[in-house]
Formats: C-alpha cells, structure tokens, sequence
C-alpha cells in the first residue's frame, strides 16, 4: 500500500488528491521512464545508479528528463521525512507531458516527477518461478529500457500468480533466459556464478551492476554468459536479485525443485549486506545534513 505522501515535482501532496491531467501524454502511452530504490536508513541506496539508469533511458526514448540529481534527490529524502519511511521502498517515475496528438491544453511543463513510497515485501525465503517463453524481445531497440509501460510484465506476472507461483522467468526469442518480470537471475556452479549478458534483453538492475561490478568474494567469480532453463536446472543454486529483494533464492521453476548446494549463494548474500551497510554508513551523513532547514 502506498503511503499517505507523494512528491509531484517540487510539491509534498496527499496520494489521494487529484493532481495529473489526462492530456499528459504519457499517462495514456506509458511514455516516461522509472526506477524502484530501497530506502535503507533514511538512505537512497545507490541512488546515483538509479539516476544514471534513468537519465539513459530517458535519452532513448526521448524523454525529457530533470537536470540536476541532487536537487531531485533533496525532495525525494523530504517524501522519505514525510512519510517516515526510513526502511522502505521508493518508486520514482519522470513521465512525458507533451507531444503526440493526444497532448492536454495548458500543460506547460515538458516533465513531472512522481514519486511514492511503500513498506518493504516480505519475499519470504525463496520463491517459485514460472516460465513465459517469446516473453522478451532481446534484439529490439527498446530492449532493456524500464519504460513506464509494463502491462506487459504486470500480465505475465499475474498469470503466473494465478497458477501459484511467485516470479516468471522471461525467455527472449532465441529461447535463451532473460529475466524475470521484476528481477534478473544468477546461477551459481561451484564458485562461479553466471546471469545472463545485456544481449538477452533484460534490463541492467541495480542490484545485477554491484554483483558484477563492485562485489568481491575470495575465490568466487561471477560474470555474465548466455543462459538456458537447462543451465538453471543444473545449477547448484538459482537466485534472483532486485532492488527490494536483494539475492532471493529460488526453490522451483515450473514445478522443478531446485537445490541449494555449497556455501557460494550464502557467501554472496553476506557481501550484498555488507555492501549496503557500507554504502548506507557513507551515505547518512549526507542525508542527515540535508535535513536542515
């Protein structure tokens, strides 16, 4: 459930009110970009990653998009105090208002911001995926972009709810493994641990980014490599990772039990945690400063 406040632009508004125009182009198309964040201690976690992704693909689908990440920020921690949503998680959207035949009178600005907060999902201990083939598009032009037109995931996702299960795997038109609705997938073999390569079209996570571009476990290897549900069923462990759900075990694809062999995925899950205790511990100082009046 959303909480009581939400950010519009440079305004704190009660999430009940009426405040966007159906002449917004991007309300009726999807046309706009956003980004899921953790709040972690009154901390954006990586937030300067989330920005980056954003501002990317803003740029490739032409939207326009806010100038300065600091300013942006500075209200998103004023939503975070208002809330009290200091363990949390935060979805901002930079939807496109104008061009296109359906485009509203009066709106002037090119852009608004929208930002929500909610309570963290509980994801319990490991989760069961689903299979979608033809689900992903890898060679498209849009291909890895989080646009803000995702019918296409949100259907996937409940069908694959209906049928019991709580995440689906997304194969792209090679048959390869892409991704899931919300979340990429790692295999662990032994000590390396594999996820499929941008060219599969799945997005580039947060979460996915740090693993391979920050985290250092002795002795374990983790990179990227095409990926097939063979592979997965092989695997020692299977996880998935998002912003919210960290590294995630997974328990079954398609009524398969999977098992969970050796110490790689543990060893994994303790560096994430400490990742993040850094980064918060770094990052605090700076929110807590920007508090001031």
């Amino acid at each position: 459930m959303v909480h009581r406040f939400v950010l519009h632009n440079e305004t704190i508004r009660e999430a009940g009110e009426a405040f966007l125009k159906p002449g917004q182009v991007g309300l009726l198309s999807g046309w706009g970009v956003f980004t899921t964040l953790r709040i972690a201690g009154g901390v954006l976690f990586a937030w300067e990653r989330h920005w980056a992704r954003m501002r990317r693909d803003a740029a490739v689908l032409r939207v326009p998009f806010p100038p300065d990440a600091d300013a942006v920020e500075h209200r998103l921690l004023e939503l975070v105090r208002a809330n009290q949503a200091h363990e949390a998680a935060m979805r901002v959207a930079i939807l496109r208002n104008r061009g296109a035949s359906w485009e509203g009178p009066g709106i002037e600005r090119p852009w608004d911001l929208i930002a929500l907060t909610a309570d963290l999902t509980d994801w319990g201990e490991a989760v069961r995926l689903a299979v979608a083939p033809q689900a992903r598009h890898a060679t498209g032009r849009f291909a890895g972009t989080k646009v803000l037109s995702w019918g296409f995931n949100l259907a996937l996702l409940e069908e694959a709810q209906s049928r019991g299960f709580d995440e689906v795997i997304l194969l792209n038109e090679r048959g390869e493994v892409s991704e899931c609705t919300s979340a990429n997938i790692f295999a662990i073999v032994g000590h390396r641990v594999w996820t499929p390569p941008l060219s599969s079209g799945c997005l580039p996570g947060i979460t996915r980014e740090i693993l391979l571009q920050e985290l250092r476990v002795p002795g374990v290897e983790i990179g990227e490599r095409e990926l097939y549900l063979q592979d997965l069923e092989r695997a020692d462990e299977v996880l998935i990772t998002s912003t919210t759900r960290n590294l995630l075990p997974v328990s079954e694809i398609e009524g398969l039990p999977l098992p969970r062999r050796g110490t790689t995925g543990a060893l994994l899950r303790r560096a994430f945690e400490a990742y993040v205790e850094e980064y918060v511990a770094k990052r605090r100082p700076a929110s807590v400063l920007r508090r001031s009046p």
